[in-house]
């Protein structure tokens, strides 16, 4: 499944991907907020994506992880993705990632908008949702842009680099107003 926004294609994620998705694992900015660390060697970012991409082959799939390219350079920036619930609450959480050089440019808000369409228009959700680090300040004006409302306060929830980080829920449900 691919999606489209004016500026990106979101492309789900091949085992070509891997050295492009080990940079962009592998930058200390781009870790900063995210629980998953720097992967040691390439084999270890092989292991992180793995179920990204055999959860492509299953029916019923639950989640869905794409590379984010440019259209205007074909170059790839970053990865997204949305795990659904695949039960009656009808809930997809999404996340995003990009490289630094591309921070401040609109593709993170693009992407996460483009994904908060998706999740009504393509997967019929209810309601999707998006956790950030309560520091994320950036991450959090992303997704408050997309019309996310922020619905609560995990204490400390995230496991980042050896310490407890608190966490900031965020959602949007079908019924309320949209910009995308």
């Amino acid at each position: 499944m691919e999606l489209e926004s004016e500026r990106l294609q979101l492309k789900e994620i091949t085992w070509e991907d891997i050295e492009d998705i080990h940079r962009l694992y592998s930058c200390p900015e781009v870790d900063e907020f995210n629980t998953m660390g720097i992967p040691d060697n390439i084999d270890k970012t092989e292991e992180m994506i793995r179920g990204m991409i055999d959860a492509q082959k299953g029916k019923g799939r639950k989640s869905f992880t794409w590379k984010i390219i440019s259209k205007d350079s074909g170059q790839f920036i970053g990865t997204a993705g949305i795990s659904l619930s695949g039960d009656r609450f009808m809930r997809g959480e999404i996340f995003y990632e990009l490289f630094p050089s591309v921070w401040g440019k609109g593709y993170a808000t693009e992407t996460a908008r483009t994904m908060v369409k998706a999740g009504f228009e393509i997967f019929r959700l209810h309601r999707v949702e998006a956790g950030v680090a309560t520091e994320n300040i950036r991450s959090i004006h992303v997704l408050e842009k997309c019309g996310m409302t922020r619905e609560g306060t995990g204490r400390k929830i995230l496991p980042i680099r050896g310490k407890w980080v608190d966490n900031y829920h965020y959602a949007i449900v079908e019924d309320d107003p949209r910009d995308y």
